[in-house]
């Protein structure tokens, strides 16, 4: 599909040519989208955006990756501008709380509707920890853990993703499961 011909048909606004990347791209985008956000329809939204980001921005892929890694950047992007903006919700909810202006911002609620395919745990209790301590990971930490682990990609892919050397992705990616094993350590003493 990373042919010449695809891309220029996808630069020159074919129809045939969109709805070929969205037949081929549409379960991938979403999958991610849904790795990194754990709620069907906030994926679903954003997943909308990578592609229309996709369609408008086309003309300014180069080339100097591979498309489908493109793509993936875009996702990527999307999905942590999507985070940082619900973040930013919530402390302005919890600051007019403080003030009085509101009732405070259960901070766990955005992480009820668990509708992952990948993740198979034994209940929706122990998948709402674990995205909730993949949360509080560092940003480079969390786009690699995510990418790796739960997206299923490999270093090598990671490491196009994000522009990053391989031997960085592997010291983010052990920096990141040693962050989470202290997150569910500390969790789970907190529990008992």
């Amino acid at each position: 599909m990373e042919d010449d011909n695809f891309i220029r048909d996808l630069k020159e606004g074919k129809q045939f040519a969109y709805a070929k990347l969205i037949d081929d791209f549409q379960q991938k985008v979403f999958s991610t989208c849904i790795s990194f956000v754990p709620n069907k329809e906030d994926a679903e939204d954003i997943a909308q955006d990578v592609f229309v980001e996709i369609f408008n921005s086309i003309s300014k892929f180069k080339g100097d990756s591979k498309l489908s890694t493109w793509i993936y950047k875009i996702t990527t992007n999307k999905c942590l501008e999507f985070i940082r903006k619900k973040n930013t919700k919530k402390r302005f909810g919890f600051l007019k709380s403080i003030m009085g202006n509101d009732m405070p911002v259960d901070k766990t609620s955005y992480f009820t509707d668990m509708n992952h395919p990948g993740i198979l745990l034994e209940n929706k209790e122990k998948s709402e920890t674990i995205f909730r301590a993949i949360n509080e990971l560092p940003e480079a930490q969390k786009v690699v853990f995510t990418l790796c682990k739960i997206d299923g990609k490999s270093y090598e892919e990671v490491s196009e993703i994000t522009s990053k050397s391989i031997s960085s992705v592997e010291s983010l990616m052990f920096r990141a499961k040693k962050n989470l094993q202290d997150l569910l350590e500390n969790y789970y003493k907190n529990e008992n």
